[in-house]
């Protein structure tokens, strides 16, 4: 049985996930972000158990196909900017529609009706916060920070950096308060 599960957004989440799994003593055979796949079908009374131990983790299951599909669009990005390997010709259209074997503009429909911003915004948001990281993890400069999320250059990044943080990349590092938002939140 398949199940839709909101809110996987990382390796972490996979293992919270298969935790509860576990505690419940509902076999899985596999366990990706925002799915999971049981050996066996589970009950009503089963999948409500799950869905509120699930909850109290913040997590969901989704029943709602277009959720399962905006959550699963969610995934892809999410992973693929985890990766930090865009190169500056990459083009977010080409890639999801080849990994969702969708049509774009209807792909990009369905996000912006549901989650009120764009693909496109939503992908900057997630590239900012993967800026955030390695900024503060200070193991890559700004060049190889910016070559690393697909910017053209340094500056792109800067400005993007700055509509949407309000500071500058060094501004951020200088601040005592250095917010960053959950990949979840975004």
């Amino acid at each position: 049985m398949k199940i839709s599960i909101k809110n996987m957004v990382c390796n972490r989440c996979i293992t919270a996930v298969k935790s509860i799994f576990d505690g419940l003593k509902i076999t899985t055979d596999t366990i990706t972000l925002g799915e999971v796949e049981t050996k066996n079908e589970l009950s009503e009374a089963q999948l409500g158990t799950l869905n509120a131990k699930l909850k109290s983790d913040g997590f969901e299951i989704l029943q709602d196909a277009s959720k399962k599909q905006i959550e699963r669009i969610k995934a892809i990005i999410i992973n693929k900017i985890r990766q930090a390997d865009l190169d500056d010709n990459f083009l977010l259209s080409e890639f999801l529609s080849s990994e969702l074997h969708r049509d774009y503009s209807s792909i990009s429909k369905l996000f912006s009706h549901n989650e009120n911003v764009t693909l496109e915004q939503y992908f900057i948001l997630q590239k900012i916060e993967k800026a955030k990281e390695l900024l503060l993890y200070k193991e890559f400069n700004l060049t190889e920070i910016s070559q690393k999320l697909g910017y053209k250059s340094v500056q792109h990044l800067s400005n993007q950096f700055k509509k949407i943080t309000g500071f500058s990349p060094t501004q951020f590092l200088k601040s005592k308060e250095k917010k960053r938002i959950a990949l979840d939140e975004v």
